[in-house]
């Protein structure tokens, strides 16, 4: 083989390479973009998770029987704070377990201050728990917005990984396609913040 087509093909076999490179680099680039919404998902559900004692110490104010639905809150808290997303083991089964132990804190939440609510009708004009009524509302807005940013960088990271010839560097670098976090049953109403305080 002569000394040219010999340079040719180490030219190609270069530029394959960096090429290669190059995907590998960009395919890293976002899924540490993903992980990153992952942690901004978790900030927002941890925001929320710290306002509830606040609004369970502001409705206490008004009882000190209503030991039974606060016990179920901090219960209910606990559990919640306590389940993560292991992003070296990402799948639709850990995000959909993720959001259902979410979704049993707001539902214990609503069920046991409705009925704290009911009884004392006049801390539904307390300040303070109007402004955490406010907090919580906002909360949810941010989980709102950190689950749908969460799923438009894992859909780039997905197109990117899946797109012909990125995919066969992909197999060879071991990436997975991410999953989505999936809404919850019901969740195409929008949340009612007044429901949760009964007003």
């Amino acid at each position: 083989m002569k000394k040219g087509g010999l340079l040719l093909i180490l030219v190609l076999l270069g530029l394959l390479a960096w090429w290669g490179v190059g995907v590998y680099n960009n395919l890293i680039a976002k899924q540490e973009t993903v992980e990153q919404s992952v942690g901004d998902i978790q900030a927002a559900y941890q925001k929320r998770a710290d306002q509830i004692p606040n609004v369970a110490a502001t409705a206490k104010q008004y009882s000190d029987y209503e030991s039974e639905a606060f016990k179920n809150i901090v219960e209910a808290r606990a559990k919640a704070t306590a389940t993560t997303i292991d992003m070296s083991n990402l799948d639709e089964q850990q995000l959909a377990n993720y959001q259902k132990v979410q979704d049993e804190l707001m539902n214990t939440m609503r069920a046991n201050l409705n009925v704290i609510v009911e009884q004392y009708p006049d801390l539904k004009a307390n300040t303070l728990y109007l402004n955490l009524q406010e907090s919580i509302e906002s909360c949810e807005n941010q989980i709102s917005n950190a689950r749908r940013v969460f799923n438009e960088k894992a859909k780039d990271f997905n197109q990117y990984l899946r797109r012909f010839p990125n995919n066969i560097i992909a197999k060879f670098g071991s990436f997975e396609k991410m999953p989505y976090f999936e809404a919850s049953e019901g969740a195409e109403t929008a949340p009612n913040v007044k429901e949760l305080f009964n007003e």
